[in-house]
């Protein structure tokens, strides 16, 4: 898998500070569409390396798009919370479905946990464009997510990712404590 650094090149558009990169995905939003050349995205990226990187309690940020990879492994332990709970992927696609488009705090509202490290969007077309881009990362994420953490024969979540549920990548959470 290429590192993140390969993904993120001169003509990436920025939203705040965060790299808006490329997705393979079906959700609508305005995320620029692979070319077909990409074999993998950042959330391939985040998957890939969540449980080497939940272990970090600090993260060099080197680009924006580093940013983009801290939300999404942030929202992977997010939704592992709540796949550990599932008794099937089914009801694991619910719950994703669910917790992606649930109302979240942005950037610069109160409740994002990460406020020190991300801009604030500069205007309301903004602050639209970024929702609408971590609400498409979310969604993909949840989906993806299931296809790595339900067993296929059992139809249960994995205790190779379950396990991980009590581990806070850079001591954070997207969720408010006791969620």
């Amino acid at each position: 898998m290429p590192p993140i650094t390969i993904l993120m090149d001169s003509d990436t558009k920025l939203i705040g500070n965060m790299a808006m990169l490329p997705l393979k995905t079906q959700f609508k939003g305005p995320a620029p569409r692979e070319s077909g050349l990409l074999l993998s995205d950042i959330i391939d990226e985040a998957i890939y390396y969540f449980k080497a990187n939940v272990f970090f309690k600090n993260y060099e940020i080197k680009n924006e798009a580093d940013r983009t990879l801290i939300y999404i492994t942030l929202y992977i332990s997010e939704c592992l919370k709540k796949l550990q709970k599932c008794s099937s992927r089914g009801q694991g696609e619910k719950e994703m479905y669910t917790l992606g488009i649930t109302n979240f705090p942005i950037p610069g509202e109160p409740g994002f946990p990460l406020n020190a490290m991300y801009a604030k969007p500069g205007n309301k077309q903004e602050d639209e464009t970024m929702r609408a881009y971590l609400q498409q990362i979310r969604q993909e994420t949840g989906l993806r997510l299931c296809d790595r953490v339900f067993d296929p024969q059992t139809d249960k979540p994995s205790k190779w990712w379950v396990c991980f549920v009590k581990k806070q990548f850079m001591n954070k959470s997207l969720s408010a404590p006791g969620q």
